[in-house]
């Protein structure tokens, strides 16, 4: 995927637009736009919307620390990239927006999961222990589902949103 001067701008934008989606609602637990920017980025830029979110990752190891809790990033907002890639490209608008805000709440609430195996490996944890870490953190994964549904509304908005900005830039 060769990118144009105009992509990588675009690109690197909006992976900093991740970042601060992210920080501007750091004050609420688990609740912030990275999941429903990555589903509009995903929805219009298809693979190539993995180049914001890979501009978000490393924003995130460079400004908050590549430690231990980062590693996860490196695969977990590409399983979003993902479940968006499988659905189907037209959908009505009656369709899309339920869709979108059930995918963003299912990434939510599968998010403390979807990090385990990392922590099972660099902790050391047996499948039991796993499972009580997962446990213990669900209550924060239902909390980061619920604001990803209720944010999850905001999807194709921004994806009408970047489709115009895209087309006003190609005129």
């Amino acid at each position: 995927m060769k990118l144009t001067v105009k992509e990588t701008v675009t690109f690197a934008l909006l992976g900093a637009i991740l970042y601060v989606g992210d920080v501007a609602l750091e004050f609420l637990p688990n609740i912030h736009m990275v999941g429903v920017l990555t589903v509009a980025y995903t929805v219009v830029y298809r693979s190539k919307a993995l180049y914001p979110i890979a501009v978000y990752v490393l924003l995130q190891g460079l400004l908050s620390g590549f430690n231990t809790w980062w590693i996860p990033y490196l695969y977990i907002w590409t399983i979003l990239w993902a479940a968006v890639m499988v659905l189907p490209r037209r959908m009505s608008t009656a369709v899309a927006v339920p869709v979108y805000m059930a995918v963003c709440g299912a990434h939510g609430l599968a998010f403390g999961t979807l990090y385990a195996p990392v922590q099972a490996l660099i902790y050391g944890l047996n499948g039991a222990q796993t499972l009580a870490w997962i446990a213990a953190g669900f209550s924060f994964d239902v909390i980061h589902a619920v604001g990803n549904v209720c944010l999850g509304i905001l999807v194709v908005p921004l994806v009408r949103l970047l489709q115009n900005v895209q087309r006003m830039a190609s005129v």
